[in-house]
């Protein structure tokens, strides 16, 4: 573990993002307990040196090859910053020798690299990208086991489970439940998704997120995602991971017990409250960037079954889950190139699922003992998705 100081002191892969502007909101309203010591984009980096000026940060990554010479000779850095590139620059932002803490907001997969050099130099690791888990948790787990490092979750589903956990034994758990607001089309006819466009997946009902998240929450790939994932964090079985839909984003895990009780979490549906909760663990603080919720004012909560004729993609989820091995990342790996395919216009919506599941018919599932099998499964099943015809 790193060496406690008055102020936590944070590297942020994925400044640019929606995760990491949230946490820009959090990191300025604590001020007093934490400090960005790192940055990184993954090419937008005019945005970057705004961030860089405004927190004073002096290491900043660009992922992208061409953005980062175009920073280096931009001029819009504060003097003395050092700019590093690719993926050996996140690298190094996330081996930072001040740093005590490393927020991995980076999509798809560009982080697995960082994220595992901060657990090697025993950084804890606050986890915003549940790709991570989904492509190499057997090999991210041990590493955190191996360093001692903290594994801090900061989806909102998975922080809310943490959160309920603590003090109690996994042993304890009967299951896990994670909720699912059902994206931009939880109400459409299904006959209409046919005919579903980008600008229509876009139209998220609760969440401002990024474009890919976004549209794997109108698929519930994203909730599939998730449960992969908790597998991982909290040391499950796939028959203990479910999800519901419950459509006001309010209530954010339930976790049943072996004596059928149940624990929640509630707070409104903005990414500071578990980032936050993240940053500053053990610790709690006052929440400024965000309202809480208020008591006072009548509201419901209503939680319904997922059907999956109209979410296929979290049925696959759950079969990738249940195969496990490179299962998952199977998934992944084709959800992501379904999903760009769709955004880039070059594929209808419901092309997304039957792309995952071609995939995961095809390519080879085995049990990996080394990371590089993982990679080269995640490449071949990358492939495969690339050339299935939408």
């Amino acid at each position: 573990m790193a060496e406690s100081s008055p102020k936590r002191r944070v590297v942020l892969l994925g400044a640019t993002g929606s995760i990491g502007e949230s946490t820009l909101r959090v990191v300025a309203a604590h001020a007093d307990r934490l400090e960005l010591v790192g940055l990184a984009a993954q090419s937008n980096h005019a945005r970057l040196a705004e961030i860089a000026r405004q927190f004073n940060v002096r290491h900043v990554a660009i992922h992208d090859a061409a953005a980062c010479a175009a920073a280096r000779s931009s001029g819009a850095f504060p003097a003395g910053t050092q700019i590093s590139g690719g993926l050996d620059g996140l690298t190094e932002l996330a081996t930072l020798p001040e740093a005590d803490i490393v927020l991995v907001a980076v999509v798809g997969t560009a982080g697995l690299a960082p994220a595992l050099a901060a657990l090697a130099a025993k950084k804890d690791l606050a986890l915003a990208s549940k790709e991570l888990l989904v492509l190499a948790g057997k090999f991210v787990m041990a590493a955190a086991r191996a360093s001692g490092s903290r594994l801090l979750p900061v989806d909102s589903e998975h922080n809310a489970v943490f959160q309920c956990l603590e003090g109690h034994r996994t042993s304890d758990v009967r299951r896990i439940v994670l909720t699912a607001s059902g994206g931009a089309f939880r109400d459409w006819p299904l006959e209409k998704l046919a005919h579903a466009t980008v600008a229509d997946a876009l139209k998220h009902p609760n969440w401002a997120m990024g474009p890919k998240i976004t549209v794997d929450s109108a698929t519930l790939a994203n909730k599939g995602l998730e449960l992969i994932e908790a597998q991982w964090l909290f040391g499950l079985r796939a028959g203990q991971c479910d999800a519901v839909l419950h459509t006001q984003s309010i209530v954010h895990c339930l976790v049943e017990f072996t004596d059928g009780s149940l624990l929640t979490q509630l707070c409104p549906p903005s990414m500071t409250f578990p980032i936050q909760h993240a940053l500053l663990h053990p610790a709690r603080a006052p929440q400024p960037t965000a309202a809480a919720l208020d008591l006072g004012q009548a509201f419901a909560l209503d939680f319904r079954p997922v059907d999956e004729l109209r979410y296929p993609c979290l049925r696959l989820a759950k079969e990738s889950m249940r195969a496990g091995g490179t299962a998952p990342a199977v998934f992944n790996a084709a959800n992501e190139v379904a999903v760009a395919a769709f955004l880039a216009g070059r594929a209808p919506f419901l092309a997304i699922p039957r792309t995952i599941e071609h995939t995961l018919a095809t390519v080879k599932l085995t049990d990996p003992s080394t990371l590089d099998q993982v990679l080269a499964v995640d490449a071949e099943a990358r492939r495969v998705a690339q050339h299935f015809p939408a």
